[in-house]
């Protein structure tokens, strides 16, 4: 089982934005890194289904991707809850389409427990904190029992202690729904984190300049010289994708 993008190309109007192959295997957390406008998004728009690939193709399983397939979960940066519905029916929504009445209700009341908002199952979004709107829509994006998860820098609007809390989390609940991660992040720590590989991303086009197979034990210790000296490594071939003294990364310390 894999998702795959072959001999894709990706142009808006004449301008050409992607070109790569790519192969996520079912099981692996792949970080996709690199500089703004390098086409990380749009990549994990095409994997999603959300947009088609100007040539080349995207398959799941060997077949071409569509979008809302149960198979793929999708989150980005925003949580886009809906602020008349309740924590739990904002959750409970892709349940109440057509094509998923099936499955069962009590998901929504498992989902609650796992991401720590059983207490706020009948509160409105404008009533949770940003930590708290993200564990939400999280669990709207699993509650059909994806394969995938894709994650568009599902964290990068959070304070840096409500983000490294979230890493984790996310890492935990991502083992025990057995989900494979597809993470578009343009922070290096995150990246090696939560990523089996980690795969840098160079613009103009958007292409696969590097990838790097983490090959630490699961769950990371942030202060491991391992991963500090990987981290290191990441920032100088980031530094030279970009081409400048840092770009819009501002390199920080690993949290404790």
């Amino acid at each position: 089982m894999s998702l795959t993008l072959h001999h894709v190309s990706h142009r808006y109007q004449q301008l050409t934005v992607l070109e790569l192959d790519l192969t996520i295997a079912r099981g692996e957390h792949l970080s996709l890194l690199g500089p703004s406008g390098c086409g990380k998004s749009t990549l994990l728009r095409l994997l999603a289904g959300l947009e088609a690939p100007s040539q080349g193709e995207v398959l799941l399983d060997g077949q071409p991707v569509r979008a809302g397939d149960p198979r793929l979960g999708i989150m980005f940066q925003d949580p886009l809850l809906y602020p008349w519905l309740t924590v739990a029916e904002n959750i409970r929504y892709p349940l109440t389409l057509a094509a998923n009445r099936g499955l069962p209700r009590g998901r929504v009341s498992e989902l609650l427990a796992k991401v720590g908002l059983r207490e706020f199952a009948h509160s409105y979004p404008p009533q949770l904190s940003g930590g708290m709107a993200q564990r939400a829509a999280l669990a709207r994006a699993i509650v059909r029992h994806p394969d995938y998860l894709l994650l568009d820098e599902p964290f990068a609007a959070l304070d840096a202690v409500t983000r490294t809390r979230l890493q984790s989390w996310l890492e935990a609940l991502a083992h025990s729904e057995g989900l494979t991660l597809v993470t578009v992040t343009h922070d290096v720590d995150e990246a090696i984190l939560l990523g089996d590989r980690v795969v840098l991303m160079a613009p103009a086009p958007g292409r696969l300049a590097r990838s790097w197979q983490v090959g630490l034990p699961r769950p990371r210790d942030r202060t491991d010289a391992r991963l500090l000296a990987l981290r290191s490594e990441l920032l100088t071939a980031l530094y030279t994708v970009i081409g400048d003294t840092g770009g819009d990364y501002v390199p920080q310390a690993m949290a404790a």
